[in-house]
């Protein structure tokens, strides 16, 4: 179902799909927001009106632009999204960087841009940094539709959000509390810097842990930049750097997976609570050998689904990202678009020893 984006409207001109996509944009990207046309709330989304029953376009190229390439978390919602265009015989494609710096996607949503992509779904490693190019985009007619870290929303039509970002927030900090009984000092093993979705988070546990555990000590947040070996580096460094560290958040998988690896090799195991955001696979050898005790996470298949099904809607005119529109996507069925264009999949997951064997992804 991978195919090269065609280009087909650098050959042929704006196509009557491409107009339609660049009516829907243009008041977002020329500067008269949707508020200003309709009094609804600024976010994603045009002023035009959206036709529910307005039929998908064939062959709606649709790329997915995660991170980075080579992300466990983003190679399974790459998945999600590549069903779900096939379910509409769109046409997918996958690019993006080798590391998720703040500006390392604004070449390929360029490149995006030349080809004449009519979706762009991409997780944003900065909220501000890729907005330029992403107006470029809109204004050439593509729909875009950001998920798992947005943009600031007026760059973008739609965010699809993997849960509350306060249920993210609250879970992680229960779940450590539950395991260093509500006091002791925790550190924070983060992804990127400029992350948005981690900085949300991270805000929203501070705060909520300073209220409801007033005896856990949030004590630093390292930074290991989605890589593998980074991650592990900035474990080992806390461990040394705080002897009394009882705990460690990561809200991101490729940091929970790096720190339960250091954990389960050394003499800290069994004494250093790690809880987070990962993928039952990656985290299973690490439940099952005691290293771990439970952590959470959405579906990333789903969020993906979730995205590409927003985009085709779209693209179709069946929205324009205006709060309380409804559609249709797939086999999940009907979601609303909620203030600033946001749309939410849902709560997280918990696993632990007694489900982890129930999911495979």
């Amino acid at each position: 179902m991978s195919r090269s984006l065609t280009g087909r409207r650098l050959r042929g001109g704006l196509t009557g799909v491409a107009v339609a996509a660049l009516v829907l944009t243009t008041a977002a990207c020329g500067g008269t927001t949707r508020g200003e046309d309709e009094g609804s709330s600024s976010g994603g989304g045009a002023s035009a009106s959206a036709d529910p029953d307005a039929e998908i376009p064939a062959d709606l190229a649709v790329a997915f632009l995660p991170k980075a390439l080579n992300n466990p978390y983003f190679d399974v919602a790459a998945t999600g999204s590549e069903r779900a265009v096939g379910e509409f015989d769109g046409e997918f494609s996958q690019v993006g960087p080798s590391e998720a710096s703040a500006s390392s996607q604004v070449s390929y949503i360029n490149t995006l841009t030349q080809q004449g992509a009519d979706v762009i779904l991409t997780s944003a490693n900065d909220p501000n940094a890729i907005c330029s190019a992403l107006d470029q985009a809109r204004s050439g007619g593509a729909s875009v539709v950001t998920f798992d870290s947005d943009t600031a929303p007026e760059c973008r039509d739609v965010f699809i959000n993997q849960a509350t970002a306060d249920g993210i927030a609250q879970t992680q900090v229960d779940l450590m509390a539950d395991q260093i009984g509500g006091a002791g000092q925790v550190a924070i093993l983060s992804a990127t810097a400029n992350a948005t979705n981690q900085n949300t988070w991270i805000e929203l546990m501070q705060s909520y842990a300073a209220e409801k555990y007033p005896d856990m000590e949030i004590v630093t947040t390292v930074y290991g930049d989605d890589e593998d070996e980074k991650s592990f580096q900035e474990t080992q460094g806390l461990l040394q750097t705080y002897p009394d560290l009882k705990g460690i958040i990561s809200p991101t998988t490729v940091g929970i997976s790096a720190a339960a690896r250091y954990l389960s090799g050394s003499e800290y195991k069994g004494r250093v609570a790690l809880t987070g955001l990962g993928t039952p696979n990656q985290m299973r050898e690490f439940v099952q050998d005691g290293t771990v005790t439970a952590f959470a996470l959405w579906n990333p298949e789903d969020l993906g689904y979730l995205a590409a099904h927003t985009g085709a809607a779209l693209a179709a005119g069946q929205i324009t990202g205006a709060e309380g529109e409804t559609f249709t996507a797939g086999d999940l069925g009907e979601y609303e678009i909620g203030a600033d264009g946001v749309v939410v999949l849902g709560e997280p997951t918990v696993f632990d020893a007694d489900n982890i064997d129930d999911f495979d992804f």
